[in-house]
This record gives C-alpha cells, structure tokens and sequence, in this order.
C-alpha cells in the first residue's frame, strides 16, 4: 500500500473497533503479521481478542532476562490455556558475555542500553521477516504515545498497527470485566505496569499506572516505540542518544564475541 493509502485508512480507523482494525491487519497481512506482548495486565484484552481471530498468530514476547519470575508463569499459564503462538526473544549473543559481566550494574547504570540490547535490536531482528506489527500501546499511557497513529509505517516498509490506541484504561478495565480476564499475579500489589523486575517498583493508588517503570530516572519508554527503534546499531545510538558504552562491550565487540 502507498504511504497515502496508509494515512487515509489509519484516519478511517479511528472510528474502528479494534477487532475490526486487527481482522484487517491479519487478513491484509496474513501469514507476515505478528504482534507483541508483554503478559502484563494490560496487555490481556489485546492478546484475548487477536487469539479469537487469528490463534496462530505470532505473539513476540522479550525474555530479557530480567523478568519477574511471576511474570514468566504468568506467560506460560496464559500461552498454555488460550493456545498461544508465543515467540520469544533474547539479545543477540554478540553480547552476552558484556552483559553477564554488568547483569545487576547495567538496569540501573545505563537503563536505555540495557533496553536497547535486550528489547530494541531482538525486536527489530524478529520484525524483518514480517510486515504488520500489532501492538498494544494507547494514547493515554505516555507522552511519547500521545500522538501516535492506528497505521503507522515504518522508514523500512514495516506497518505499526496500534489497533487499542483510543482506548483507556477505563476500557481496559470494561474488556477485562466483560470477559473475565486473568491479571498479571503482581497487579494486584501494586504493580500496574510491570515491566524488568530491576527497573519495576509498586506504586500506590494516586499515582499513574506506569509511574513505577524506571522511577526517578527520567526515562518512561524502553524504546520500542519511540525514535530509538529506528537506530540500527550501538554507534549511532550512541551519538544520538548520548548513551555511555562501556569499555568492556567496546573490547567484547572487537574481539568478535
């Protein structure tokens, strides 16, 4: 589809219902159309609605390494009752040793490489062989989301599909009602987005939903869905994102490891 086509049909689908925005993902896409999820409570309704269009659907899930126990139970109940297609990802093994070697220092030393090596660049790795990404960010979550778009196509050909992205949390909570939906073990202590167990903290009632992901860091996305999802390798984020690359993973990447 032209660029225009795109723009026209991402207005037309403002007015759409989200399964009717992912049947047409899945149909016009079909068989390179993926989604991706994090099994966090929020992300149930989207998971919920994709498994009764198209069940074998890929569903991308990042295995950081750093997960809550309770969230990757979590994944293996839900993938195992609903008859899940789950995928997931790990960092490319380029960096394991540098990562082993700073596995507590990286999250807090460094948060937005630590992400890149461990969400950014296995993302973008998964996606080159598929055409749709669906996904399940809204508009209300952070201001990098605010204005995003229904259909948004990619500088390398790849259409981002955020078929939730008018829904609040408000209709989060409807679906999820509605249709009896399990929630992630840890929501109900506090954790309301759950994210990497060492950049994820409880959060009291008042507060934002994602007010407990990298707290007191200045960083609210990972990066999947922001400009450093289009950066294609370590240097250039680190001229545009002024992140620090330690002399360690600058040996490990010259030795070949």
């Amino acid at each position: 589809m032209l660029p225009s086509e795109i723009e026209k049909l991402s207005q037309e689908f403002e007015t759409k219902t989200p399964q009717e925005i992912i049947r047409w993902a899945l149909e016009e896409y079909w068989p390179e159309a993926a989604l991706s999820s994090s099994f966090q409570t929020q992300s149930m309704p989207l998971l919920h609605m994709v498994t009764r269009i198209n069940r074998s659907a890929p569903v991308f899930f990042l295995d950081t390494g750093y997960h809550f126990w309770d969230t990757l139970m979590f994944r293996e109940r839900i993938a195992s009752e609903w008859r899940i297609n789950v995928v997931d990802l790990y960092r490319d093994h380029h960096w394991d040793v540098f990562a082993r070697n700073h596995i507590r220092s990286l999250p807090l030393e460094d948060p937005d490489l630590c992400c890149y090596l461990h969400k950014v660049q296995p993302m973008q790795k998964a996606l080159q062989d598929v055409k749709a990404w669906i996904t399940g960010i809204r508009r209300d979550q952070t201001s990098a989301r605010a204005h995003a778009k229904i259909l948004e196509l990619q500088p390398d050909g790849l259409l981002k599909v955020n078929p939730l992205l008018n829904w609040t949390k408000t209709d989060i909570a409807r679906y999820m009602q509605e249709h009896n939906l399990p929630k992630h073990p840890l929501y109900e202590t506090g954790y309301r987005s759950v994210g990497c167990a060492p950049c994820t903290v409880a959060i009291g009632m008042d507060d934002d939903d994602r007010a407990g992901r990298w707290a007191g860091r200045g960083k609210v996305e990972c990066g999947l869905h922001t400009e450093m999802f289009r950066k294609k390798d370590i240097e250039e984020l680190k001229r545009d994102f002024r992140i620090e690359v330690k002399e360690g993973a600058k040996e490990e990447k010259s030795a070949g490891v």
